[in-house]
């Protein structure tokens, strides 16, 4: 009996081991990221926000501890922001200012894994983002309502130093993935973090859409 209790025990550690997998691989594909400014304004302004269509590049590394769960851990590159149309008008006089964010963000990705399936998989999880860079382009229009006499502005400026470093922004995701190594994904992740220095909260979230490539296997 203790042999038979014994021999099950080391099919099952066996099996356990077996099931365990650690793949690497690389993704690429399309982000549509918007920020959302959080500020004090009147009834003469208006301010609106718009999506920028960007891109995110990288690799990642997947570890299964059996067939349904695993943790994925990833290095990724994008050029996050969005854009803010900021108008303001009183009688004849009206001012108009359209700025484009870019925030250059090295992503740091983890997320826990539930595979629904051998190929269909979601995903749960925290994306840690290191501003690298960051640059504000700006067109000004103001004018004060006379045919003729307006202001105009176009100018990019660096506003590192305006902007905190950290963005974490917590995320949804599935993954659909075939036989031979090739995946689709998709996940929204949602910016928490205040990246403005002054006054008024800006945060950033960005929808990732694209598809991959994991080495090994079976």
């Amino acid at each position: 009996m203790k042999k038979l209790l014994l021999v099950g025990t080391l099919a099952l550690l066996g099996a356990n081991v077996s099931a365990q997998e650690t793949r690497f691989g690389v993704k690429a594909g399309y982000s549509m990221s918007t920020i959302k400014v959080d500020e004090d304004q009147d009834d003469l302004e208006e301010r609106n926000t718009d999506p920028s269509h960007t891109f995110y590049v990288g690799g990642l590394v997947e570890h299964k501890f059996n067939d349904n769960f695993g943790i994925q851990g990833e290095l990724l590159y994008s050029p996050l922001g969005g854009k803010e149309d900021y108008n303001a008008s009183e009688d004849q006089v009206y001012f108009r200012e359209k700025s484009k964010l870019t925030f250059g963000t090295l992503l740091i990705p983890v997320s826990a894994k539930y595979f629904i399936s051998e190929n269909f998989s979601v995903s749960l999880g925290a994306s840690f983002g290191l501003i690298l860079s960051a640059k504000q382009k700006t067109v000004i229009d103001a004018g004060i309502g006379i045919p003729g006499l307006e202001l105009e502005g176009d100018d990019e400026v660096d506003i590192k130093d305006e902007v905190n470093t950290l963005n974490i922004a917590p995320f949804l995701g599935a993954e659909f993935a075939l036989e031979n190594g090739l995946f689709f994904d998709a996940r929204y992740n949602y910016g928490i973090s205040d990246l403005s220095k002054s006054e008024g909260k800006v945060t950033n979230s960005f929808l990732q859409v694209g598809v991959g490539f994991k080495f090994g296997g079976n």
